[in-house]
């Protein structure tokens, strides 16, 4: 069954009749998008029945048992929306109840599956994919000249059109993170109601993101990419960046990785983001850094942060010298 790819830009876009009594598997690591389409089907769910039930579960604790609980009428509403998030984690013991349900699913409840995209727990999808009654979306990761796409569809969600150019400066200002850019268009889209929005337009509101330059400068370096680091460090400071906020992206970067390593395991996403204090789309950058990061190589690096912070200050004459040196150790300890 051929899935929609990047179905979360839109959402499941049919009516509500078309997620109740069905499956809706969603696939793939873009958490934004797939998020956007557990919110979509959610939406349809209450469109239909305001009082229906919303409920959520691991897949690594699902039995044919606990489904059944969570799909079953209750007291106050027959009609249902059941999330079960990491269906790769799914036991083995529970594929062929979970596949025999999906095939014949209740009348008034819409199951969503969510799978994280990589091969685990392949078999269980292949199977899915065969049933006439799951519908696949499918959350890819966006390749770098998809992204200024992304931004025109989103403007367009919204009643409004954007020049390309617009596009691609919006995403130069504001970064590759779809969360970011949807929130950035969408305040676009509000200010300028029914305009197509303009390179000028965005400038004027973003032109000046300087803080987002520096992030971005920082997720290059913790993740070992060099000399993306180092364009993206020219480039801020070309443009007027203060070198501060280059060494405070650095460090709140080092602070959140070290929350992520010293947090407990097994929380909750959500839980899990607060208990680091990041939104939760930047645990999944944190959990891809924290693997190549050992405690004593980012004990160094918070030491190299706070000297290069020193030395912007005033400790130090060539500032840029510093925080290109910053981002050379930065790097290289990640390597090591």
């Amino acid at each position: 069954m051929a899935g929609r790819r990047g179905g979360p830009a839109a959402g499941p876009g049919a009516g509500p009749g078309d997620v109740l009594g069905r499956v809706v598997l969603i696939t793939g690591k873009e958490e934004y998008l797939g998020e956007r389409t557990v919110a979509a089907v959610r939406d349809a769910v209450r469109a239909t029945d305001a009082e229906a039930e919303i409920s959520e579960t691991g897949a690594a604790e699902l039995t044919l048992a606990t489904l059944g609980e969570l799909s079953a009428p209750s007291l106050f509403s027959s009609t249902r929306c059941v999330v079960v998030r990491g269906l790769e984690n799914l036991p083995d013991e529970s594929v062929a109840g979970l596949v025999d349900y999906a095939a014949t699913p209740a009348d008034d409840v819409s199951l969503v599956l969510v799978h994280n995209g990589g091969q685990k727990g392949s078999g269980t999808l292949t199977r899915l994919r065969k049933l006439a009654s799951v519908t696949e979306f499918k959350s890819e990761e966006l390749r770098a000249h998809e992204v200024p796409g992304f931004v025109s569809a989103e403007v367009r969600r919204r009643g409004s059109t954007i020049d390309d150019d617009a596009a691609r400066a919006l995403v130069d200002a504001v970064g590759t993170d779809l969360r970011a850019l949807a929130s950035a268009a969408h305040q676009l889209t509000d200010d300028f109601a029914g305009e197509r929005l303009t390179v000028e337009g965005v400038a004027r509101y973003f032109g000046g993101r300087a803080d987002a330059k520096s992030f971005a400068v920082a997720d290059h370096a913790f993740a070992g990419r060099r000399e993306q680091a180092l364009e993206e460090l020219r480039w801020a400071l070309e443009r007027g960046t203060a070198a501060v906020l280059v060494t405070s992206a650095f460090a709140g970067s080092a602070r959140g990785l070290a929350r992520y390593k010293g947090a407990p395991r097994g929380m909750r996403e959500a839980d899990l983001a607060r208990e680091v204090g990041v939104p939760p789309w930047k645990l999944r950058t944190l959990r891809s850094q924290a693997q190549s990061w050992s405690e004593p190589a980012l004990a160094r690096a918070v030491r190299a942060v706070a000297q290069a912070d020193a030395d912007v200050k005033g400790a130090a004459g060539d500032a840029h010298h510093t925080l290109e040196s910053l981002v050379l150790t930065v790097a290289s300890l990640r390597e090591g």
